[in-house]
C-alpha cells in the first residue's frame, strides 16, 4: 500500500523581509525555562562555564538571574561578539545582540536593549514590504559605506542578514566568501597546504 504524501505549501516571494546587520561573532542563545532556570548553548550544544565559547557560558551563568528576569521563558538567539571573537570590532568587551528585531526594541546608538539592558539587539538595516533584491543589494552597498552599525566607525562589517517574513527563513550575504563560505573557505586552504 502507498501512503499519501502531502506536497508542503509554497511561501510567497513578495512579503515583508526584514534586513539586519550580520555580525561576527559567535551564534548563541541564552535558555530560560518556565520555571526560571538559566542555561547557555552554543550554536550546535548546550555550554557550561567549564566547556565555554568565547566566555559566553560564563556570562549566562554570572548574569542568569537578570537575564531570567529581563528576557523571561524561551530560547533567546543572538550573537557573542566583540574583543577577542571574530572581527572583534574594535570593542573592549563582548556582547549579546538579540536576533529578534520584532520582539526586542532599541533606542540607544550603541542598540542596547531596551527590556532586556544586559543585551543589546542587531541593527536593522531595512524594513522592506516585499522582496526586492535591487534593495537588498542597496542595504549591503550602504553598510559598506556606512560601516558597522553595531560598531560606529568599524569599517569592515561582514554583511547583512535577510528575514523573510512569510516563511520565517534566514538567509545571509556576505562580502567575503558569499559564494563558497566560510567552511568551504577552510578546506579550501587545507588542501593546498
Amino acid at each position: 500500500m502507498i501512503e499519501f504524501t502531502e506536497f508542503p505549501k509554497v511561501a510567497r516571494l513578495r512579503r515583508e523581509v526584514v534586513i539586519t546587520e550580520k555580525l561576527d561573532g559567535t551564534n548563541a542563545a541564552v535558555v530560560v525555562t518556565d520555571e526560571g532556570e538559566v542555561f547557555a548553548q552554543s550554536r550546535t550544544l548546550m555550554i557550561t562555564p567549564q566547556t565555554d565559547n568565547h566566555g559566553f557560558a560564563n556570562w549566562v551563568y554570572a548574569n542568569a538571574k537578570a537575564l531570567a528576569e529581563q528576557l523571561g521563558a524561551g530560547v533567546h538567539f543572538g550573537e557573542w561578539w566583540g574583543m577577542g571573537i571574530q572581527r572583534k570590532y574594535n570593542l573592549t568587551q563582548k556582547r549579546f545582540s538579540l536576533f529578534n528585531v520584532h520582539m526586542w526594541h532599541t533606542e540607544s546608538p550603541d542598540y542596547q536593549c531596551v527590556e532586556a539592558p544586559l543585551c543589546f539587539v542587531v541593527p536593522t538595516i531595512a524594513m522592506l514590504d516585499k522582496f526586492d533584491t535591487n534593495l537588498i543589494d542597496k542595504a549591503l552597498a550602504d553598510l559598506k559605506v556606512h560601516g558597522s552599525y553595531a560598531s560606529e566607525g568599524f569599517m569592515n562589517p561582514e554583511g547583512i542578514v535577510i528575514f523573510h517574513s512569510q516563511n520565517s527563513a534566514l538567509f545571509k550575504v556576505t562580502y567575503e566568501y558569499d559564494e563558497t563560505g566560510k567552511g568551504d573557505r577552510a578546506r579550501e586552504y587545507e588542501k593546498k597546504k
